[in-house]
């Protein structure tokens, strides 16, 4: 059964930073792409950075420059750097597999107010 437990979130003021993890298990990690999604309220999930079993990345022109994400296949996580937080990035954030979906995990909430 897959399981995918993301945390890190918090309460940040704008220009703030944030590492968010998100550990997987019941997956051959180091095979499988992994992404970060978010979903704020009213709005539609989206996702925002994706890194690939190769280790390449791609983000989306939202966080392009201030998020990063990597990947530690010994410890079946991955992560996502968030700098110069704005308040338009106040959403849940959550990890999967773009290339095909599981089961989405709690999410974990990032809110960025002054």
């Amino acid at each position: 059964q897959v399981q995918l437990v993301e945390s890190g979130g918090a309460l940040v003021q704008p220009g703030g930073s944030l590492r968010l993890s998100c550990a997987a298990s019941g997956i051959i990690f180091s095979d499988n792409a992994m992404g970060w999604y978010r979903q704020a309220p009213g709005k539609q999930r989206e996702l925002v950075a994706r890194i690939r079993s190769s280790g390449s990345t791609d983000y989306a022109d939202s966080v392009k420059g201030r998020f990063t994400i990597s990947r530690d296949n010994a410890k079946n996580t991955v992560y996502l750097q968030m700098n110069s937080l704005k308040p338009e990035d106040t959403a849940v954030y959550y990890c999967n597999t773009p290339l095909s979906l599981r089961s989405w995990g709690q999410g974990t909430q990032v809110t960025v107010s002054s």
